[in-house]
């Protein structure tokens, strides 16, 4: 009974230390992403990814990177997605841009509160012509949100879903990301960009401390159980 309880305490200590190593060593990696994802974000845009490089592009190597757009609006397609923001409650304004190299891409212009939801409350902000857009890369977000799925056929949308915006649009070929537009004011204020929310839950040094911490408890308990294990024939000896 001793021996296995003993055998149980140092099975803990191992375990805890184990996971404590490991977020060690999630905190290095969460440290390093940030830090590539600041860097992309402040870099200089380079031009949006074409159709050569759409098969490459990721999550892990291209989320947040910071390009740029020259090309025509196709506002008659845009889409509106819900959205919560810090300018409040309201809705995504998704608008395919054609670029001037012959691929489509969708652009998060930005966000309007639901007494600008339609063009005809923004008419200023409906720019016509070639246009130049500074953003930043955003991965496509299949299928809906929380809880709730999008739903193409009544033209509701609670994510930004690349593939299933452009089949509801008929826009065929699109690209697998869309861009957000950083904060340069549209015409008449609508919709308001650079609100891309960039945040990244670091919480790997407090779980570290703590898994070390059990592994320390779990060494304290099994030094007190060995020494209560001994007194029977401490006493006996004297």
């Amino acid at each position: 009974m001793r021996l296995a309880v003993s055998v149980a305490l140092l099975v803990l200590f191992v375990g805890f230390v184990a996971l404590g190593v490991w977020q060690v060593q999630r905190l290095a990696w969460k440290t390093a992403l940030i830090a590539q994802v600041d860097a992309r974000v402040h870099a200089a845009p380079t031009p949006a990814p074409g159709p050569d490089q759409w098969p490459v592009v990721t999550r892990q190597d291209d989320q947040y990177r910071r390009v740029v757009l020259r090309g025509t609006y196709l506002h008659d397609k845009e889409t509106l997605v819900q959205a919560v923001t810090d300018a409040g409650a309201g809705f995504w304004v998704m608008t395919p841009l054609v670029d001037a190299r012959g691929f489509t891409v969708l652009v998060n212009r930005g966000f309007v509160p639901p007494g600008r939801k339609t063009p005809e409350t923004r008419e200023d902000g409906q720019t016509a012509g070639p246009q130049t857009v500074v953003g930043l890369v955003r991965i496509t977000e299949p299928k809906g949100g929380f809880l709730r799925a999008n739903d193409p056929q009544h033209d509701r949308w609670r994510s930004r879903d690349v593939a299933a915006i452009a089949a509801r649009r008929g826009l065929g070929d699109v690209a697998p990301y869309f861009v957000d537009a950083d904060a340069t004011p549209n015409p008449g204020g609508w919709p308001l960009g650079g609100l891309t929310v960039i945040r990244f839950p670091n919480s790997h040094l407090i779980y570290a401390l703590t898994w070390f911490g059990m592994a320390l408890l779990t060494l304290v308990g099994l030094a007190l159980f060995r020494r209560e294990w001994r007194r029977p024939a401490d006493r006996g000896e004297t």
